[in-house]
């Protein structure tokens, strides 16, 4: 899976790249150098022209307890030219989550045991969320007096503004059958075989989608969001009249009439 020193191990499976979170003597807890990993790993696989899924997990049994206390406290005090570093620390952590939020690839967040902090923040960024029966999610910042600052918009938009606020204002706890019901996870597996298998059911299906149009949609949504949907009616049609002229939408159209799989599927 490669180099066990490492802060994220990467393994590739034809079109699909894993990342998994290594430092599961502290729980997974994000550090500087893991941030800084994750970024280069996510940029690599957006210019690689092969990588069409990202899956992030956790070693030892856990996804992620959120940033390192450690990195905090060694922020506050080492000097540096920057005038506020526990924010350059902070911010640093709201780029990777922006980025694996907004990455044209498909990700696939697999978490069990603690997902505390941040790491309750990546489950909610990622396209989709699988979750293990063990999975544990919580939102300490409030009760150890911080703000759960980075990870705020992600809260809101998987899960509402009254249910964000509510988690929010009681340093939120919940297993992984009540954030199923919730839907901060799409699908709960009862044990390893069954996680695995639904794993493999959902990579499959995505990637019996075109790489482009996934793209292309997860854009589109994302402004869907935050616009009235007059207002994307031009840029709608555009990006419609686009994929079905492109490569893409001519091979796809032509497979089904064809009654094959497109060249994209496995």
């Amino acid at each position: 899976m490669g180099d066990d020193n490492r802060n994220v191990l990467t393994r590739r499976e034809g079109g699909v790249l894993h990342l998994t979170l290594n430092r599961p003597q502290a729980r997974n807890a994000m550090s500087l150098a893991m941030v800084d990993e994750l970024l280069a790993a996510l940029d690599a696989a957006e210019a690689d022209g092969a990588t069409r899924v990202v899956v992030l997990r956790g070693a030892g049994g856990h996804f992620c307890a959120g940033a390192d206390l450690k990195d905090m406290a060694a922020a506050r005090a080492q000097p540096t030219e920057d005038s506020d570093p526990l924010a350059h620390v902070n911010a640093r952590f709201g780029w990777l989550c922006a980025a694996f939020a907004r990455t044209p690839l498909a990700v696939v967040a697999v978490v069990e045991g603690t997902v505390m902090g941040g790491g309750f923040g990546l489950a909610c960024a990622a396209d989709v969320t699988l979750a293990h029966v063990s999975a544990s999610f919580r939102l300490p910042e409030t009760s150890l007096g911080l703000v759960p600052a980075q990870i705020a918009p992600y809260l809101v938009e998987r899960l509402g503004f009254a249910e964000a606020k509510r988690l929010a204002v009681t340093g939120g706890r919940l297993d992984a059958r009540t954030a199923l019901t919730l839907r901060l996870v799409h699908e709960l597996a009862e044990d390893d075989a069954a996680l695995a298998a639904a794993l493999a059911r959902v990579l499959g299906e995505i990637l019996a989608c075109a790489p482009g149009a996934v793209a292309a949609t997860k854009r589109l949504i994302g402004q869907a969001r935050l616009a009235p949907p007059e207002s994307l009616i031009d840029d709608a049609a555009a990006a419609f009249s686009l994929s079905a002229q492109g490569a893409e939408g001519m091979e796809g159209t032509l497979a089904f009439l064809q009654k094959r799989k497109p060249s994209w599927a496995p």
